[in-house]
């Protein structure tokens, strides 16, 4: 298939691939960092004998100033003037338009950092095919980790941006709270472990609860509605990714046991006031706050725990996601991209300075000090000096290294932009708010979001 011309099954294909990550319940790094900007200044033109760079900020500085040192002196040790910036890091922001404006105008720069839908830049076709790269990379490095990667960062069989850094949702929890209960978080494998799990440590006497997950209109919300609904063995789509079998037996007894998760009285003394109405920052904060035993989310609040000294960090384990009912497991993960530009003047400087980048010497610092946020994207980079920074980073290993490929709601299949457009009109969470507050029975309540996900897909050019 030809990038620049993509039918539109294709580019609906496409375009949604960089959903897997936040359809997996996992959200953005940096959009827990720092609120949504633009660009701040004119992105730098590229030009003949002029290193030029562009890369996102870091939740950790000292990360960031890693990065921009090992630039600094790779120009410096090659002669070459240098030009780096930062850029908008997030996935919905202006970028991909300014380096579709400045490859048009024939004057990009040559190297980009960020963590954006490769996908959809491929089928601008502003990306230089950097297969050739990522061969070498691997071959010296072992595999691109998460299995996800390939799926992003490669099109028709070439890739045309490079892994750089990987991360993962977890499972954190409080694991001296557990232990006082003589329970190892580690062997909670299922919904259901964990629900009576953090029902046994809860004391709301003590202003402490240890079910940290809401089902409200978030991503960390969507994500838990969408995990226990695959767990049960429900499906938003089919193999095909764009026919809806949302509504089934498996889905609404998933949405009974959210429902009695939420209402019933033996439950209630684990949630936290207000939990029916928490966003993607709540349980981040009553974490860090020391309120809740159990949470799911990026390794954010970890980082954060981290950074400040915290001391829940220390006593926090992280987990691998629950098994699905049938004794599956199921993960995934996310990378951060480097990218040469079509017409950029300086393509083999910008492919030499890569490799310089993902040196152990230069790369392994950043990853130790990245919190958890900046991970190893190749399989063989997971060193034993890696290993050791964190004890914690032999989990978010084996969630990385997992073989089999798994796409968030569109699972089995890619994800497209049609499975994306689910969680953007707030489809799962709705159909919570109605099978919890009675207006609709869960049998209801699902046929209901049935509907609504296959109206999403008609008007999208997918018939039902």
């Amino acid at each position: 298939m030809n990038p620049r011309r993509l039918s539109r099954r294709d580019f609906l294909r496409a375009a949604g691939i960089g959903f897997v990550a936040t359809s997996a319940g996992l959200s953005v790094p940096t959009l827990l960092a720092q609120d949504p900007t633009a660009t701040p200044l004119p992105l730098p033109q590229g030009a003949a004998g002029k290193l030029t760079v562009i890369h996102r900020t870091e939740y950790f500085q000292v990360v960031q100033q890693m990065f921009r040192q090992t630039v600094e002196n790779y120009a410096a040790a090659n002669g070459l003037e240098l030009d780096i910036s930062t850029a908008n890091p997030e996935v919905f922001g202006d970028f991909p338009a300014k380096m579709l404006a400045a490859v048009q105008a024939g004057n990009p720069p040559d190297l980009g950092y960020n963590q954006l839908n490769i996908p959809a830049l491929i089928s601008l076709d502003i990306l230089e095919d950097v297969t050739d790269v990522v061969e070498t990379l691997t071959s010296r490095y072992g595999a691109t980790v998460p299995v996800e990667s390939q799926f992003n960062g490669m099109f028709d069989g070439r890739w045309y941006a490079i892994p750089f850094m990987s991360f993962t949702g977890a499972w954190f929890a409080r694991k001296d709270k557990f232990e006082a209960k003589g329970i190892d978080v580690q062997t909670l494998a299922t919904f259901d472990d964990r629900r009576e799990a953090c029902l046994e440590v809860s004391n709301p006497d003590e202003n402490f609860y240890g079910w940290g997950m809401t089902i409200n209109r978030s991503g960390d919300g969507h994500g838990l509605i969408s995990g226990v609904i695959q767990a049960f063995g429900g499906r938003f789509v089919d193999d095909s990714g764009f026919k809806v079998i949302f509504a089934s037996p498996e889905t609404v007894a998933a949405v009974e046991w959210l429902v009695e998760t939420y209402t019933s009285d033996r439950y209630k003394p684990m949630l936290p006031p207000g939990i029916e109405s928490w966003t993607d920052t709540s349980n981040n904060e009553q974490y860090l706050a020391g309120t809740i035993g159990m949470t799911l989310n990026q390794p954010s609040v970890y980082a954060a725990a981290k950074a400040n000294n915290n001391p829940v960090f220390e006593q926090t384990a992280v987990m691998h996601a629950p098994t699905w009912n049938d004794g599956t497991l199921h993960e995934a993960g996310g990378n951060g991209w480097l990218m040469i530009f079509k017409g950029a003047p300086n393509v083999d400087v910008a492919k030499d300075l890569v490799y310089n980048l993902l040196d152990p010497a230069n790369y392994v610092p950043m990853v130790q000090n990245g919190g958890g946020l900046f991970l190893p994207a190749y399989a063989n980079l997971w060193t034993d000096e890696v290993l050791g920074t964190d004890p914690n980073f032999a989990v978010f290993r084996d969630i990385l290294l997992h073989e089999e490929p798994y796409f968030g709601q569109s699972h089995p299949a890619p994800p497209n932009a049609l499975v994306g457009q689910i969680d953007a009109a707030s489809i799962t969470s709705q159909m919570m708010v109605n099978a919890i507050s009675g207006a609709m029975t869960p049998e209801q309540a699902v046929q209901d979001a049935h509907d609504k996900i296959v109206q999403i897909f008609e008007e999208g050019g997918a018939p039902q």
